[in-house]
């Protein structure tokens, strides 16, 4: 897809409403995106990596959403912060469908749970919808992103054994109101979950959905995930 170029003002989603299950006991009273790297709380990363161009960020909360209140406030980094709840956990297309009345034009949708790059987002901008994946270096888990023939997103496979080199779903995307058009779907058959990657797939069918290979994706699922992301955060 030819590249486009980027708005002077737009609009960011964070999605930080879950309850961060597979960080307990650290989450038993924090929420997620609060804990700590160091001295700066996960949520710092998330605003670091957002363009100069996003002037609102519009943040889905709900596990102990008021501690996130709390810490934003209405304005932070010069970023006008507005607030919606996910009140029943069903995953992250739910929690994207909660902001859409506040949304207008293209908006990147983030984690607030991950760390990703700046350039990689500003990457992302650059086209009408994007995906962003990084490419595995070991066996493991997540949403492996499959290309059509013109290297746009086909299909993502869930599961917890991709090889070595498969493209994995960072979990950013760069969408808009067409996105809404298409019904939250479930990460699986059996799942109680709505998957972001799941929903936007069916939006690739008739909107192409590039693309784009991280640089840097420091994903945070356990505790110990929290020292070594301190670890390769030094001198960044």
């Amino acid at each position: 897809m030819r590249p486009r170029p980027t708005s002077n003002e737009m609009q960011a989603v964070i999605l930080a409403a879950g309850k961060g299950v597979r960080m307990l006991p650290l989450t038993k009273k924090t929420p997620k995106p609060l804990l700590k790297i160091g001295k700066r709380v996960l949520l710092d990363y998330t605003f670091d990596a957002l363009p100069d161009e996003v002037d609102e960020v519009i943040m889905v909360i709900g596990y102990r959403g008021e501690q996130i209140r709390a810490y934003l406030g209405t304005k932070f980094r010069q970023k006008k912060i507005r607030y919606v709840e996910q009140k029943t956990l069903e995953g992250t297309a739910k929690a994207l469908w909660e902001a859409k009345p506040l949304l207008k034009g293209r908006f990147p949708v983030l984690m607030a749970d991950d760390i990703y790059a700046r350039e990689d987002i500003e990457r992302c901008l650059r086209f009408e919808q994007a995906i962003l994946v990084m490419k595995s270096d070991r066996v493991g888990p997540g949403g492996r992103v499959m290309l059509d023939r013109q290297g746009n997103l086909q299909e993502v496979i869930e599961g917890t054994t991709h090889p070595i080199g498969s493209l994995i779903s960072a979990n950013v995307f760069v969408l808009s109101s067409p996105f809404f058009m298409y019904p939250p779907l479930k990460k699986a058959a059996d799942s109680t979950e709505y998957g972001l990657p799941q929903t936007v797939v069916e939006l690739s069918k008739d909107h192409p959905v590039s693309v784009v290979v991280a640089t840097r994706w420091i994903k945070i699922t356990t505790p110990e995930d929290l020292t070594l992301a301190a670890h390769q955060l030094q001198g960044f």
